[in-house]
Protein backbone atom coordinates (compact mmCIF):
# COMPACT_ATOMS: atom_id res chain seq x y z
CA UNK A 1 0.00 0.00 0.00
CA UNK A 2 2.84 2.38 0.86
CA UNK A 3 4.45 1.66 -2.49
CA UNK A 4 1.20 2.30 -4.37
CA UNK A 5 0.69 5.57 -2.48
CA UNK A 6 4.23 6.70 -3.28
CA UNK A 7 3.82 5.93 -6.97
CA UNK A 8 0.47 7.73 -7.11
CA UNK A 9 1.93 10.78 -5.36
CA UNK A 10 4.94 10.89 -7.68
CA UNK A 11 2.70 10.56 -10.74
CA UNK A 12 0.51 13.43 -9.53
CA UNK A 13 3.54 15.67 -9.02
CA UNK A 14 4.91 14.85 -12.48
CA UNK A 15 1.58 15.48 -14.19
CA UNK A 16 1.15 18.83 -12.43
CA UNK A 17 4.59 19.91 -13.55
CA UNK A 18 4.14 18.99 -17.22
CA UNK A 19 3.38 22.01 -19.47
CA UNK A 20 -0.28 22.34 -20.37
CA UNK A 21 -1.48 19.77 -17.80
CA UNK A 22 -2.01 22.06 -14.80
CA UNK A 23 -5.53 22.81 -13.71
CA UNK A 24 -7.40 25.23 -15.96
CA UNK A 25 -8.59 27.18 -12.91
CA UNK A 26 -4.95 27.87 -11.94
CA UNK A 27 -4.48 29.66 -15.25
CA UNK A 28 -7.60 31.77 -15.01
CA UNK A 29 -7.26 35.43 -14.04
CA UNK A 30 -8.84 36.01 -10.64
CA UNK A 31 -10.96 39.14 -10.58
CA UNK A 32 -12.60 40.32 -7.38
CA UNK A 33 -14.90 43.34 -7.63
CA UNK A 34 -15.84 45.37 -4.56
CA UNK A 35 -19.35 46.77 -4.21
CA UNK A 36 -21.46 48.29 -1.45
CA UNK A 37 -25.19 48.64 -0.89
CA UNK A 38 -26.72 51.10 -3.36
CA UNK A 39 -29.54 50.54 -5.81
CA UNK A 40 -27.20 50.99 -8.77
CA UNK A 41 -24.79 48.34 -7.43
CA UNK A 42 -27.32 45.71 -6.33
CA UNK A 43 -27.47 44.06 -9.80
CA UNK A 44 -23.82 43.02 -9.39
CA UNK A 45 -24.57 41.48 -6.00
CA UNK A 46 -27.51 39.65 -7.53
CA UNK A 47 -25.33 38.42 -10.39
CA UNK A 48 -22.95 36.98 -7.78
CA UNK A 49 -25.62 35.33 -5.61
CA UNK A 50 -27.61 33.91 -8.53
CA UNK A 51 -24.60 32.36 -10.24
CA UNK A 52 -24.90 34.60 -13.32
CA UNK A 53 -21.51 36.18 -12.72
CA UNK A 54 -19.81 32.83 -12.26
CA UNK A 55 -21.40 31.43 -15.42
CA UNK A 56 -20.21 34.34 -17.56
CA UNK A 57 -16.78 34.12 -15.96
CA UNK A 58 -16.52 30.45 -16.86
CA UNK A 59 -17.60 31.22 -20.42
CA UNK A 60 -14.64 33.57 -20.86
CA UNK A 61 -12.16 31.71 -18.65
CA UNK A 62 -12.21 34.21 -15.75
CA UNK A 63 -12.59 33.54 -12.02
CA UNK A 64 -15.09 36.30 -11.30
CA UNK A 65 -16.35 37.26 -7.86
CA UNK A 66 -18.29 40.28 -6.55
CA UNK A 67 -17.49 41.01 -2.90
CA UNK A 68 -19.72 43.22 -0.75
CA UNK A 69 -17.96 45.76 1.47
CA UNK A 70 -19.66 47.72 4.23
CA UNK A 71 -18.15 51.12 3.45
CA UNK A 72 -18.27 52.54 -0.08
CA UNK A 73 -15.12 54.67 0.09
CA UNK A 74 -13.18 51.94 1.87
CA UNK A 75 -13.97 49.63 -1.04
CA UNK A 76 -12.42 52.12 -3.47
CA UNK A 77 -9.42 52.54 -1.19
CA UNK A 78 -8.92 48.79 -1.11
CA UNK A 79 -9.12 48.66 -4.91
CA UNK A 80 -6.53 51.45 -5.10
CA UNK A 81 -4.28 49.51 -2.73
CA UNK A 82 -4.51 46.41 -4.93
CA UNK A 83 -6.75 44.33 -2.67
CA UNK A 84 -9.42 44.19 -5.39
CA UNK A 85 -9.06 44.06 -9.17
CA UNK A 86 -12.21 46.12 -9.67
CA UNK A 87 -14.88 48.14 -7.90
CA UNK A 88 -18.06 50.10 -8.55
CA UNK A 89 -17.64 53.82 -8.04
CA UNK A 90 -18.91 57.20 -9.06
CA UNK A 91 -16.71 58.71 -11.76
CA UNK A 92 -15.71 61.54 -9.42
CA UNK A 93 -14.31 59.01 -6.95
CA UNK A 94 -12.62 57.09 -9.76
CA UNK A 95 -10.71 60.26 -10.64
CA UNK A 96 -9.88 61.47 -7.14
CA UNK A 97 -8.92 58.19 -5.48
CA UNK A 98 -7.28 55.59 -7.78
CA UNK A 99 -6.45 57.87 -10.72
CA UNK A 100 -5.05 60.58 -8.44
CA UNK A 101 -2.99 57.92 -6.65
CA UNK A 102 -1.39 56.85 -9.92
CA UNK A 103 -3.48 53.72 -10.50
CA UNK A 104 -4.26 53.67 -14.22
CA UNK A 105 -7.96 52.80 -14.21
CA UNK A 106 -10.37 51.84 -16.98
CA UNK A 107 -14.15 52.10 -16.97
CA UNK A 108 -15.24 49.33 -19.36
CA UNK A 109 -18.88 49.73 -18.32
CA UNK A 110 -20.84 52.88 -17.57
CA UNK A 111 -23.44 51.37 -15.27
CA UNK A 112 -26.01 53.91 -14.14
CA UNK A 113 -26.98 57.55 -13.78
CA UNK A 114 -28.55 58.79 -10.57
CA UNK A 115 -31.80 60.64 -11.18
CA UNK A 116 -32.83 61.20 -7.58
CA UNK A 117 -30.94 58.51 -5.68
CA UNK A 118 -28.52 61.08 -4.20
CA UNK A 119 -29.93 63.95 -2.21
CA UNK A 120 -29.74 66.63 0.46
CA UNK A 121 -32.00 66.19 3.48
CA UNK A 122 -32.84 69.01 5.88
CA UNK A 123 -34.65 69.02 9.20
CA UNK A 124 -37.49 71.50 9.46
CA UNK A 125 -36.83 73.31 6.18
CA UNK A 126 -37.55 72.80 2.50
CA UNK A 127 -35.18 75.49 1.20
CA UNK A 128 -31.59 74.86 0.12
CA UNK A 129 -30.70 78.42 1.14
CA UNK A 130 -31.32 77.50 4.79
CA UNK A 131 -28.10 75.46 4.64
CA UNK A 132 -26.24 78.70 5.31
CA UNK A 133 -24.53 78.53 8.68
CA UNK A 134 -25.32 74.85 9.22
CA UNK A 135 -23.15 71.77 9.61
CA UNK A 136 -23.74 69.20 6.88
CA UNK A 137 -22.99 65.51 7.36
CA UNK A 138 -21.72 63.73 4.25
CA UNK A 139 -18.96 61.53 2.87
CA UNK A 140 -16.37 64.25 2.31
CA UNK A 141 -15.01 64.71 -1.23
CA UNK A 142 -17.40 62.09 -2.60
CA UNK A 143 -20.31 62.40 -5.01
CA UNK A 144 -22.36 63.70 -2.09
CA UNK A 145 -19.89 66.55 -1.63
CA UNK A 146 -20.09 67.31 -5.34
CA UNK A 147 -23.91 67.31 -5.17
CA UNK A 148 -23.77 69.78 -2.28
CA UNK A 149 -21.43 72.07 -4.23
CA UNK A 150 -23.78 72.04 -7.24
CA UNK A 151 -26.81 72.76 -5.02
CA UNK A 152 -25.05 75.65 -3.30
CA UNK A 153 -24.00 77.11 -6.64
CA UNK A 154 -27.58 77.02 -7.91
CA UNK A 155 -28.79 78.66 -4.68
CA UNK A 156 -26.19 81.44 -4.81
CA UNK A 157 -24.21 80.07 -1.87
CA UNK A 158 -20.69 78.70 -1.44
CA UNK A 159 -19.07 76.06 0.75
CA UNK A 160 -17.58 78.77 2.96
CA UNK A 161 -21.16 79.51 4.04
CA UNK A 162 -21.41 76.21 5.97
CA UNK A 163 -19.39 73.44 7.63
CA UNK A 164 -18.89 69.93 6.26
CA UNK A 165 -18.78 67.01 8.71
CA UNK A 166 -17.15 63.90 7.22
CA UNK A 167 -19.40 60.92 7.98
CA UNK A 168 -19.32 57.28 6.87
CA UNK A 169 -22.25 56.22 4.70
CA UNK A 170 -22.73 53.25 7.06
CA UNK A 171 -23.60 55.67 9.91
CA UNK A 172 -26.02 58.02 8.17
CA UNK A 173 -29.33 56.45 9.18
CA UNK A 174 -28.29 55.92 12.80
CA UNK A 175 -27.05 59.47 13.47
CA UNK A 176 -29.69 61.48 11.62
CA UNK A 177 -32.15 61.63 14.58
CA UNK A 178 -29.48 63.18 16.83
CA UNK A 179 -30.09 66.83 17.70
CA UNK A 180 -26.60 67.74 16.50
CA UNK A 181 -27.48 66.65 12.94
CA UNK A 182 -29.57 69.16 10.97
CA UNK A 183 -28.52 68.55 7.37
CA UNK A 184 -27.21 65.52 5.52
CA UNK A 185 -26.21 64.49 2.01
CA UNK A 186 -26.46 60.78 1.25
CA UNK A 187 -27.85 58.23 -1.20
CA UNK A 188 -30.34 55.39 -1.44
CA UNK A 189 -31.40 53.33 0.45
CA UNK A 190 -30.35 55.64 3.31
CA UNK A 191 -32.48 58.49 1.92
CA UNK A 192 -35.68 56.43 1.95
CA UNK A 193 -34.96 55.11 5.45
CA UNK A 194 -34.28 58.59 6.84
CA UNK A 195 -37.33 60.21 5.26
CA UNK A 196 -39.60 57.38 6.45
CA UNK A 197 -38.35 57.48 10.04
CA UNK A 198 -38.12 61.26 10.52
CA UNK A 199 -41.34 63.16 9.81
CA UNK A 200 -39.63 66.55 10.03
CA UNK A 201 -37.07 65.73 7.31
CA UNK A 202 -37.26 67.04 3.74
CA UNK A 203 -35.44 66.18 0.52
CA UNK A 204 -34.52 69.66 -0.73
CA UNK A 205 -32.18 68.85 -3.63
CA UNK A 206 -31.32 65.67 -5.50
CA UNK A 207 -29.37 64.32 -8.43
CA UNK A 208 -32.56 64.70 -10.48
CA UNK A 209 -31.75 68.43 -10.43
CA UNK A 210 -28.44 67.78 -12.23
CA UNK A 211 -29.31 64.94 -14.65
CA UNK A 212 -26.41 63.14 -16.31
CA UNK A 213 -23.79 64.31 -13.81
CA UNK A 214 -23.68 61.56 -11.18
CA UNK A 215 -22.69 58.39 -12.98
CA UNK A 216 -21.46 55.09 -11.59
CA UNK A 217 -19.03 52.93 -13.51
CA UNK A 218 -17.23 49.64 -13.20
CA UNK A 219 -13.55 50.25 -12.49
CA UNK A 220 -10.88 47.74 -13.56
CA UNK A 221 -7.10 48.09 -13.51
CA UNK A 222 -6.06 49.07 -17.02
CA UNK A 223 -3.05 46.74 -17.21
CA UNK A 224 -5.23 43.78 -16.22
CA UNK A 225 -7.95 44.63 -18.73
CA UNK A 226 -5.46 45.15 -21.55
CA UNK A 227 -3.80 41.83 -20.78
CA UNK A 228 -7.12 40.00 -20.79
CA UNK A 229 -10.03 41.81 -22.49
CA UNK A 230 -12.23 38.80 -21.72
CA UNK A 231 -12.58 40.26 -18.22
CA UNK A 232 -14.59 43.14 -19.66
CA UNK A 233 -16.61 40.82 -21.89
CA UNK A 234 -17.51 38.50 -19.02
CA UNK A 235 -18.61 41.28 -16.68
CA UNK A 236 -20.57 43.00 -19.46
CA UNK A 237 -22.35 39.75 -20.28
CA UNK A 238 -23.37 39.20 -16.66
CA UNK A 239 -24.38 42.83 -16.10
CA UNK A 240 -26.53 43.10 -19.21
CA UNK A 241 -28.21 39.77 -18.45
CA UNK A 242 -29.36 41.22 -15.13
CA UNK A 243 -30.45 44.39 -16.93
CA UNK A 244 -32.64 42.26 -19.20
CA UNK A 245 -34.20 40.59 -16.14
CA UNK A 246 -35.00 43.97 -14.56
CA UNK A 247 -36.45 45.29 -17.84
CA UNK A 248 -38.75 42.30 -18.40
CA UNK A 249 -41.93 42.00 -16.28
CA UNK A 250 -42.63 38.56 -14.87
CA UNK A 251 -41.72 36.09 -12.18
CA UNK A 252 -37.97 36.29 -12.81
CA UNK A 253 -38.07 40.08 -12.51
CA UNK A 254 -40.09 39.91 -9.30
CA UNK A 255 -37.74 37.36 -7.75
CA UNK A 256 -34.66 39.41 -8.66
CA UNK A 257 -36.18 42.59 -7.21
CA UNK A 258 -37.18 40.78 -4.02
CA UNK A 259 -33.66 39.42 -3.57
CA UNK A 260 -32.00 42.79 -4.26
CA UNK A 261 -34.44 44.53 -1.93
CA UNK A 262 -33.73 42.09 0.90
CA UNK A 263 -29.98 42.43 0.38
CA UNK A 264 -30.27 46.22 0.63
CA UNK A 265 -32.46 46.11 3.75
CA UNK A 266 -35.77 47.14 2.24
CA UNK A 267 -38.85 45.64 0.59
CA UNK A 268 -39.73 45.13 -3.07
CA UNK A 269 -42.04 48.16 -3.28
CA UNK A 270 -39.37 50.50 -1.94
CA UNK A 271 -36.71 49.00 -4.18
CA UNK A 272 -38.95 49.42 -7.24
CA UNK A 273 -39.24 53.12 -6.35
CA UNK A 274 -35.45 53.37 -6.22
CA UNK A 275 -35.22 51.71 -9.62
CA UNK A 276 -37.45 54.45 -11.02
CA UNK A 277 -34.88 57.08 -10.06
CA UNK A 278 -31.98 55.09 -11.50
CA UNK A 279 -31.16 55.11 -15.18
CA UNK A 280 -29.29 51.97 -16.18
CA UNK A 281 -27.42 52.29 -19.45
CA UNK A 282 -28.45 49.80 -22.11
CA UNK A 283 -25.94 48.09 -24.42
CA UNK A 284 -24.80 50.72 -26.90
CA UNK A 285 -26.29 53.60 -24.93
CA UNK A 286 -23.36 53.90 -22.51
CA UNK A 287 -20.91 54.09 -25.41
CA UNK A 288 -22.99 56.79 -27.09
CA UNK A 289 -23.11 58.85 -23.90
CA UNK A 290 -19.34 58.54 -23.34
CA UNK A 291 -18.82 59.88 -26.88
CA UNK A 292 -21.17 62.83 -26.31
CA UNK A 293 -20.29 66.46 -25.65
CA UNK A 294 -22.54 66.43 -22.60
CA UNK A 295 -20.57 63.64 -20.95
CA UNK A 296 -17.28 65.44 -21.42
CA UNK A 297 -18.71 68.69 -20.09
CA UNK A 298 -19.88 66.85 -16.98
CA UNK A 299 -16.42 65.33 -16.53
CA UNK A 300 -14.91 68.81 -16.88
CA UNK A 301 -17.10 69.96 -13.96
CA UNK A 302 -15.92 66.98 -11.93
CA UNK A 303 -12.30 67.76 -12.76
CA UNK A 304 -12.75 71.38 -11.70
CA UNK A 305 -14.43 70.39 -8.41
CA UNK A 306 -11.63 67.89 -7.73
CA UNK A 307 -8.94 70.46 -8.50
CA UNK A 308 -10.59 73.16 -6.35
CA UNK A 309 -10.64 70.77 -3.38
CA UNK A 310 -7.07 69.57 -3.86
CA UNK A 311 -8.12 66.01 -4.62
CA UNK A 312 -5.92 65.31 -7.64
CA UNK A 313 -2.69 64.76 -5.74
CA UNK A 314 0.62 66.56 -5.40
CA UNK A 315 2.16 68.54 -8.23
CA UNK A 316 -1.17 69.17 -9.95
CA UNK A 317 -1.28 72.69 -11.38
CA UNK A 318 -4.51 72.52 -13.39
CA UNK A 319 -7.60 70.26 -13.64
CA UNK A 320 -6.36 68.47 -16.76
CA UNK A 321 -3.02 67.36 -15.34
CA UNK A 322 -4.50 63.88 -14.98
CA UNK A 323 -5.40 62.82 -18.51
CA UNK A 324 -8.68 61.12 -19.42
CA UNK A 325 -8.61 58.82 -22.45
CA UNK A 326 -11.56 58.34 -24.78
CA UNK A 327 -11.49 56.24 -27.96
CA UNK A 328 -9.15 58.12 -30.30
CA UNK A 329 -8.62 61.11 -27.99
CA UNK A 330 -6.98 62.09 -24.70
CA UNK A 331 -8.31 65.09 -22.78
CA UNK A 332 -5.61 66.61 -20.59
CA UNK A 333 -2.09 65.32 -20.05
CA UNK A 334 -1.44 62.39 -22.39
CA UNK A 335 1.70 61.50 -20.41
CA UNK A 336 -0.26 60.96 -17.20
CA UNK A 337 -3.49 59.19 -18.09
CA UNK A 338 -5.39 58.11 -14.99
CA UNK A 339 -8.85 57.31 -16.33
CA UNK A 340 -9.88 55.54 -19.55
CA UNK A 341 -13.23 54.82 -21.19
CA UNK A 342 -12.84 51.87 -23.59
CA UNK A 343 -16.31 51.73 -25.14
CA UNK A 344 -16.06 48.35 -26.91
CA UNK A 345 -17.46 46.57 -23.85
CA UNK A 346 -20.51 48.85 -23.80
CA UNK A 347 -21.42 48.24 -27.43
CA UNK A 348 -24.50 46.29 -28.48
Amino acid sequence: MKSLFSVATLLAVVLCCLPGLSRASDQRPQVRIAWSVYVGSMPLGYAQDSGILKRWGEKYGIDLEAVQVNDYVEGINQYTAGQFEGTIAMLLDALTIPAAAGVDTSVPLLLSNSLGNDGIILKGSEDVKSLKGQSVNLVQFSGSHYLLARALDKAGLAEKDLSVVNTSDADMVAIFPHDSVTAMVTWQPQIAAILAANVNSHLVFSSADIPGEINDGLLIRTDLLKKNPNIGKAIAGAWYEVMDILATPGAKHDDAVARMAAASGTDSASFEQQLKTTHFYRPGEGAEFVASKNFRQNLARIQQFSFDHGLLGEGIRQPGDIGIAFPGQVVGDSHRIGLRFPTEFMEK
